[in-house]
């Protein structure tokens, strides 16, 4: 077991490191505060090839190990991880179209998405299923040599801002084995999206939800065979999972960052905040499970590099501690800030309500539980 980065992940990361300082810090506040979906930021993101971190060499992408892209993710998610959790859905939703789509689907999209030219949303989640994706209810009936979509999606990152949907709906029966993925023209005819959510946090990336009315798309444009579509939607959430758990870790050492910056510039009882043990020990076990989440995420996109048996079982695991962990250090950091955390003077009070979806998103933490525990009750199924 090798715990260091080679000297190649090293430069990407500082790479990214030295492209969110320029690109990201000095803009992620009004983005946030006034809701802007930055597009020319994503856009240089995908100069450097942030756009299609490990999609297929086929459309243009880096082909990179998760691991490698985990690195990338978190360094700009310490700066903004509203911003940077879209474009680990981008990235998710290209790799799948790269990986599955037609010849066609990959030439009319492929290296402008992973260019940052052009931007994908993943649509899976619909009003009636969210937790339980599998009884997904948007239909695609094929039609000679088209397929008619009727139907509806929620909670869509990006939606009525991205150019292309990778989506999944139902083209046989019940259950997940009717499920098959399409690659969607966002603005084909018979596609309507709702007004822009109101959130808590992730106020960079537009949220709505898009309604499917007699949609019609080329037959070429389905990903994969038939009935294939669950599972192609659950091999990009593995990948998707450890992106979220990144943008927590990147999340939570921005933090940390921030609060030890401010242990030594504030001073109370004429001595520095960090000369006083409690908050010391307060830091400690901020790093501590800062670092214990960081490495379980690396050891899960390990295990999916590998193509492990059990690699989904650690993408949750990984998923539910790092966005549990992340959030408590995000939470730390501000309460040392005490009530200069929650003013927006400060980034603590934003990074902490971006942080607090990622426990919501690509799968509850209770389902990553669920996830875990079934493979436990599995006969002599042994995780280590």
């Amino acid at each position: 077991m090798d715990f260091e980065l080679t000297e190649e992940q090293r430069a990407f990361a500082d790479t990214a490191r030295d492209f969110a300082a320029s690109e990201f810090a000095p803009h992620a506040a009004q983005w946030d505060r006034e809701a802007i979906f930055p597009r020319e930021a994503i856009a240089k993101a995908g100069e450097l090839g942030f756009c299609g971190l490990y999609a297929p060499e086929r459309i243009g992408g880096l082909g990179m190990p998760r691991l490698d892209a985990a690195l990338v993710f978190e360094e700009m998610a310490a700066v903004d991880p509203s911003t940077t959790a879209f474009i680990t859905i981008h990235n998710m939703a290209t790799w799948m179209l790269g990986t599955w789509g037609t010849d066609a689907v990959c030439a009319q999209w492929g290296e402008d998405l992973t260019a940052g030219r052009k931007l994908a949303s993943y649509c899976l989640t619909e009003p009636g299923a969210g937790s339980d994706a599998g009884s997904l209810k948007t239909r695609a009936e094929r039609d000679g040599d088209h397929y008619v979509i009727h139907g509806g999606k929620a909670f869509i990152s990006g939606a009525g801002s991205t150019d292309v949907l990778v989506l999944m709906a139902r083209t046989g029966g019940a259950g997940p084995s009717g499920i098959s993925a399409f690659a969607v023209p966002a603005d084909a005819p018979g596609i309507r999206y709702g007004k822009k959510e109101h959130k808590m946090g992730w106020n960079s990336q537009p949220t709505r939800t898009i309604d499917f009315d007699g949609v019609r798309i080329p037959a070429d444009h389905l990903l994969g065979q038939e009935g294939e579509g669950f599972r192609i939607a659950m091999k990009g959430l593995d990948g998707g999972r450890i992106n979220i758990a990144t943008c927590s870790v990147g999340a939570a050492q921005g933090a940390l960052n921030a609060a030890r910056r401010y242990l030594h510039e504030r001073q109370q009882f004429g001595k520095p905040l960090a000369s006083f043990q409690a908050l010391q020990f307060k830091l400690a076990d901020m790093a501590t499970e800062l670092v214990a989440a960081r490495q379980m995420v690396r050891l899960a996109a390990s295990k999916l590099d590998a193509g492990h048996a059990d690699a989904s079982t650690y993408c949750a695991m990984a998923k539910r501690f790092a966005t549990d962990a992340g959030f408590t250090v995000c939470n730390e950091a501000l309460q040392l800030h005490g009530g200069y955390g929650y003013l927006g003077d400060f980034p603590l009070e934003r990074l902490l309500r971006d942080a607090r979806v990622h426990q919501i998103l690509e799968g509850t933490n209770e389902i990553m539980r669920l996830i875990v525990a079934r493979k436990l009750l599995e006969g002599d199924a042994e995780l280590r």
